[in-house]
Parts: C-alpha cells; sequence; structure tokens
C-alpha cells in the first residue's frame, strides 16, 4: 500500500488542500496517510481535517498520527515537508530586528534578510529529517514545499547527494492564471517555457494557442487598471523584457529598486510587514477551522494548483506529467552556476523525475538571478560548515540589504538576529566555534 507522510501536518488548511488533490485521483484513495506535528492539538486538529476530507471522497485510506516523527517516516513512499520552524514569534523577529536598523521587508521568507535567517534556523530539522529518511524510508522522495525553497532544497542535496528531494513552490502555476487574467483568456489557452530560480522563474516564450503572447501583454500593461494589479513585476517586464513569477509584493524585496524610499513604497503599492499580518492571519484561520471540525461544519473543496499529487500519481500509475520543480543545477541552466538551486521543467512518470535542459537564459535574466545565487549558496555553506562569517558576507551580497544599509550596520544586524534565534540556529553559527553540522559520508 503507498504511504503518505506530512510532516509539519500542523497546517492543517494546506493538509487538506494537498489531501484533496491526492485523494482527487482515485488511484490514490487506497492509500496509508501519516500525519506528523510536534504540536498536540495541532496534530489532532490535521487529523480530523484528513478524515472529514476522506469522507468526502467516500474514501478509506489508513490515516495514522503520529507526534513521533520517526513512527510517520517508517516505510513512506512519499514524504511531504511543510513545517515552518520558530512559527510566528520567528517571523516577528525577522522583520523587527532589520526594521530598527531602516531595513523594510514585504514578506521575507524566502530571499533577503529574512530568507537567510529562517533557511539557517530550518536546514538543521531539513538535515535531520533526510537523515531519518534514510534509515526508516530509504527509497522515498521528499516533497519539499518549506521556504526558502531554494536554501532548504540545496542543502538536502549537499549535505546527502543521493537523496530523491524536489522542491515545489506555486509561483509558475499561479503566475500563469494572473497572466491569463491580464490578457482576457482562459488558462488553458496559455502556454509557457519557464526558467529561473525559485520566486523568479522567468516566461521566457508565452503563447496564446500558437501566438506569442507578449504583444499583447505589453499592450495590458499600458491599461492603467491592468498595470496598479501588478505594478512590481510589470515594471520589472519593462526594464528587463520577460515576466517573472511570484508577486509583486515578493519581488518588491528581491531588488533594490522598490523599497529605497516612502515615495518608491507609495509609488508601488509595496505592502511592507505583510507577511506579519499573514501569520495572524494563519494563526486566527487555524483557530476558526478547528472551530468547525468540532461543530460538524463543512469546508469548500476543490482541487488546489499544487503539483505534489501529480507527482505521487505520476509515479505511482505511470501516466507522465509535466511539473515545474526546484532541482539541482547540473547543467539545466548553462549561465548560472553548476550547483546552485535551479526552477525548471520537470517530467515525471514511473521511473522517477528528469529536470529539463533549459539551456541559457538571456543575459540579463541570468544576471537579475545570480546574485541571488550565491546569498543562498553562502546561506547553505554557513549552516552545513557552522561558519559565522558567512553569514554576514551572505547578507552583504543581499541586493536589497545592501541598497538601503551601511557595511557595519549589516553585520550588527546580523549579529543581533543570531543572538535573537539563539538555539534555533546551528551551533557553530551561534558560538563561532565552525562546527558543522552532520553530513553524509
Amino acid at each position: 500500500m503507498l504511504k503518505v507522510a506530512m510532516i509539519g501536518a500542523g497546517s492543517v488548511v494546506f493538509v487538506k488542500n494537498l489531501l484533496t488533490d491526492i485523494l482527487d485521483f482515485a488511484e490514490l484513495r487506497d492509500i496509508t496517510i501519516t500525519l506528523h506535528d510536534i504540536d498536540k492539538e495541532r496534530l489532532e486538529t490535521a487529523g480530523m481535517m484528513t478524515r472529514w476530507t476522506a469522507s468526502q471522497f467516500d474514501a478509506n485510506p489508513v490515516i495514522e498520527e503520529h507526534l513521533d516523527r520517526r513512527a510517520a517516516l517508517k516505510d513512506a513512499d512519499f514524504v511531504i515537508n511543510m513545517v515552518q520552524i520558530g512559527m510566528h514569534e520567528a517571523t516577528l523577529l525577522d522583520f523587527e530586528i532589520p526594521r530598527k536598523y531602516g531595513l523594510k521587508q514585504t514578506i521575507a521568507d524566502t530571499l533577503g534578510i529574512g530568507g537567510i535567517f529562517r533557511g539557517l534556523r530550518t536546514i538543521p530539522f531539513m538535515l535531520d529529517l533526510v537523515s531519518d529518511m534514510r534509515e526508516l524510508c530509504p527509497d522515498a522522495v521528499l516533497l519539499n514545499y518549506t521556504n526558502p525553497m531554494s536554501i532548504l532544497t540545496q542543502a538536502v542535496y549537499e549535505a546527502y547527494p543521493d537523496q530523491k528531494v524536489i522542491g515545489l513552490c506555486h509561483n509558475v502555476q499561479n503566475t500563469a492564471h494572473e497572466l491569463a487574467s491580464y490578457l482576457d483568456v482562459p488558462v488553458e489557452r496559455l502556454s509557457y517555457d519557464c526558467a529561473g530560480i525559485n520566486h523568479m522563474t522567468w516566461f521566457l516564450k508565452l503563447k496564446i494557442d500558437d501566438e506569442d503572447a507578449y504583444p499583447r501583454l505589453w499592450a495590458a500593461m499600458e491599461n492603467p487598471e491592468i498595470f496598479a494589479k501588478d505594478k512590481v513585476r510589470f515594471e520589472l517586464m519593462r526594464s528587463f523584457g520577460r515576466f517573472i513569477s511570484e508577486s509583486s509584493e515578493h519581488n518588491a524585496e528581491y531588488t533594490p529598486y522598490f523599497l529605497k524610499s516612502d515615495a518608491d513604497i507609495a509609488e508601488y503599492d509595496v505592502p511592507v510587514d505583510e507577511y506579519i499580518r499573514r501569520s495572524v492571519r494563519n494563526l486566527g484561520r487555524y483557530a476558526e477551522t478547528r472551530r468547525k471540525l468540532l461543530a460538524g461544519e463543512a469546508f469548500p473543496l476543490e482541487r488546489s494548483r499544487e503539483y505534489g499529487s501529480l507527482i505521487i500519481h505520476a509515479m505511482a500509475t505511470g501516466k507522465p506529467q509535466l511539473i515545474y520543480g526546484n532541482v539541482r543545477n547540473d547543467g539545466l541552466i548553462d549561465n548560472l552556476p553548476d550547483g546552485c538551486c535551479v526552477e525548471v521543467p520537470v517530467v515525471v512518470d514511473k521511473s522517477g523525475m528528469r529536470a529539463c535542459n533549459a539551456g541559457p537564459l538571456p543575459p540579463e535574466l541570468a544576471g537579475y538571478c545570480a546574485p541571488h545565487v550565491y546569498v543562498q549558496d553562502l546561506t547553505v555553506k554557513a549552516a552545513l560548515e557552522g561558519d559565522r562569517d558567512r553569514v554576514h558576507r551572505a547578507a552583504m551580497l543581499d541586493r536589497h540589504a545592501t541598497s538601503v544599509l551601511s557595511i557595519k550596520d549589516i553585520r550588527a544586524m546580523v549579529d543581533e538576529l543570531i543572538e535573537a534565534h539563539g538555539d534555533a540556529l546551528p551551533s557553530g553559527i551561534r558560538t563561532g566555534n565552525g562546527t558543522a553540522l552532520r553530513k553524509s559520508a
């Protein structure tokens, strides 16, 4: 019987979405689903949600709840990771300390200073998870949904080069739906080729049926109502010639252009501190979800745009799927560094996952991505090697931070963040003694 382990199942609404996708395939209804979370109440809530979702499909999967992660992992075929290390309290630190130095952020979960520190406190968990997997389910595929996507996926394949891992995001498919709305066509009429790095994946080709859609998109951008919906990304398209994945609020903090001054923030409608508001809403959303489950109330049920179920279905049945995934750059994008984490098309079938060669990016697009690749690489190596100096160097290369802060302020900010996050970070970074995290032989 196919077994899917969900790690971080306290993300209850996300669990419902992924289970809806999985159970929507009739071939996947006779499976074992194991749920793990370290929070007893959230785990119980996830179990209630899982049983309710299964009932809507008249499915009878085996459902297990485990506070012990190892019990959840044993003999799994697929491991879905969706943890958030530190939760809301750590998020507040990632925003509040940089703000003291004058650095504004919007989401702070993938790139920039917030991405660096979310990565540093999550990498130890990722390596422990994979270490357990290699013992308890050595053939399992790790589907990572946790941000920072590129940093965490790279940390896994650097520490354990033979681990089957892919990072999954919805930035490409969500952007396709947004582009369809701007072009006023059904998304089914769009086709596209994309490549880049997570949250910076470029729509290299965009077609409506067999026609190049970019002339129509450029025309749509001149409509003030459409431009107002996505100001940052349209401005980036105007400057670099192609549309970029993820949202304007994310992309605003990946560059030196949109958060330098209050005037820029106002002109581009940049939602400073947006993720704090989302995090607070998520806490309320969880409480309301638990209340509804206990009261026996129903939830909307529809397939999401996530790729996880498509991978599981393709590998279980042999029916191929094309998805976008985050994988090691083994010559997949010629003009980004070998070994970095890139987002490219991936073909999935019964034999596994095969990433597609995207060739070289146009030089301006590669140049846009490259600085972030090196920040991610420094962050991964800082964690694996326990190298505090590399944390400072990563921060000093971040495009947004360096557009606002002095080198002395960046150094002081990093030290304060290290002190504040404390034991959540790798010990070598906390103490400066160079203690490396466990790595594979």
